[in-house]
């Protein structure tokens, strides 16, 4: 009898590469963003999704926080067209990261989500901000 990881299949590989590569396209993670901010790579908008007072208490360095439910048409306009946005919240517990990006996807904005949030940003060993 095959474990429960084994019961079901694994998909073909050509299934899994579209799968996986298609992943990218609506993710990053911490390490990345990281990285880009810090060697100047940094081609993108960076949204802290959580209120202001948990944004205070310690935010991604760089970020700008825009809670999910005030990225509307008229902030947007503020960024050029075609700015892509990686939105992150809480950590994996939460989804204010993905109603974030579905709010910029419905305003044709580019979107990708920081897995792990600040509970990933932690975890990997990087230092949060807090407000001054």
């Amino acid at each position: 009898m095959p474990s429960p990881v084994a019961e079901t299949p694994a998909a073909p590989s050509a299934q899994a590469i579209a799968h996986f590569e298609g992943t990218l396209a609506y993710e990053t993670d911490c390490w990345d963003v990281n990285h880009a901010m810090t060697t100047g790579q940094r081609d993108f908008v960076l949204l802290d999704v959580r209120g202001p007072e948990a944004y205070a208490r310690g935010h991604v360095p760089g970020a700008i926080n825009l809670p999910q439910g005030k990225i509307v048409e008229s902030r947007m306009r503020e960024f050029a067209d075609g700015t892509l946005f990686v939105t992150y919240c809480a950590g994996p517990h939460c989804n204010g990261a993905t109603r974030g990006a579905i709010r910029l996807a419905r305003l044709g904005r580019p979107a990708k989500i920081m897995i792990g949030g600040v509970t990933g940003w932690l975890d990997e060993g990087f230092a949060l901000a807090t407000a001054a």
